[in-house]
């Protein structure tokens, strides 16, 4: 997946939706709990209702991880399918991964080439060793976090450091990676008023968008300071469409709540021609 590809399923959907996959057992539909992996079924059914609507889908490992090897297997088995169903679609590691260079090279391994995601969520604070291993892939993305959509991104991100917020030094010495081509940059939509100053660093890189839906962030505005002439955005909703319904309806449901908002990015994407 390159950014080629990227921008031509933006084109065909008039949609940059990316649907976060963090599904926790304890809201699924409980009809699904009698399946053998009621993961990855619940999982199968959003992406077999909404891969139309969506450029993109987000696991956040920790649903996964938190339920031992047989939460690997079923985020093995999601994306596997994505991968054989749907090759177009984007696939990203929200693991949030960042280590010492030989520790972060056996992180790309693991998402890069056994599981085969398209892209990674990494933490940029133990700065270049921590974060070029991920660059080394090509037709990989590395998507840094840069400015979040918590309450606690107030701690640090945007503490100055020698009158400049440290948000905006991440995305400076980011710049300065080899093969930074390759990267994307988190920035959550309740951050939306910061988009502005972040556009005047990195102009054309795509910035994935967390918080539009449940966190309650404005997706016109996310789109009137951080949209380029290139779209640059991938919005990301997770809660608002995966627990739309809990009864038998519940993929229905998340595919009307997925087409909402993709209307919605449509009209903007056509304000902006």
């Amino acid at each position: 997946m390159n950014t080629t590809d990227l921008l031509d399923q933006i084109e065909k959907k008039g949609s940059f939706l990316c649907i976060g996959l963090d599904t926790d057992q304890e809201k699924i539909p409980p009809h699904l709990l009698d399946e053998p992996d009621p993961i990855f079924a619940f999982n199968k059914a959003i992406i077999d209702a909404t891969h139309h609507l969506c450029v993109a889908y987000k696991p956040n490992t920790a649903f996964y991880e938190a339920y031992g090897l047989k939460g690997w297997e079923s985020l093995s088995r999601t994306i596997e399918y994505l991968n054989s169903s749907y090759p177009h679609l984007l696939t990203i590691a929200d693991a949030k991964r960042g280590d010492i260079g030989n520790t972060a090279t056996r992180y790309a391994e693991a998402f890069f080439n056994d599981l085969n995601f398209d892209a990674v969520t990494v933490a940029p604070y133990m700065g270049r060793d921590s974060v070029e291993p991920f660059l080394k892939f090509p037709d990989k993305f590395t998507i840094l976090l840069a400015l979040t959509s918590n309450a606690g991104a107030f701690d640090f991100q945007t503490r100055e450091v020698d009158g400049q917020a440290l948000y905006k030094i991440v995305l400076e010495t980011a710049l300065t990676y080899e093969h930074s081509d390759r990267l994307m940059f988190v920035v959550g939509a309740t951050k939306a008023e910061f988009l502005k100053e972040i556009r005047k660093i990195v102009p054309e890189h795509f910035l994935l968008v967390p918080g539009v839906g449940a966190q309650g962030g404005s997706l016109e505005e996310v789109c009137k300071y951080g949209m380029t002439d290139r779209v640059g955005l991938l919005v990301n909703s997770s809660r608002k469409i995966l627990y739309a319904s809990r009864e038998k309806d519940f993929a229905e449901a998340a595919a009307r709540e997925a087409e909402g908002l993709q209307k919605a990015m449509k009209k903007e994407l056509i304000k902006r021609g």
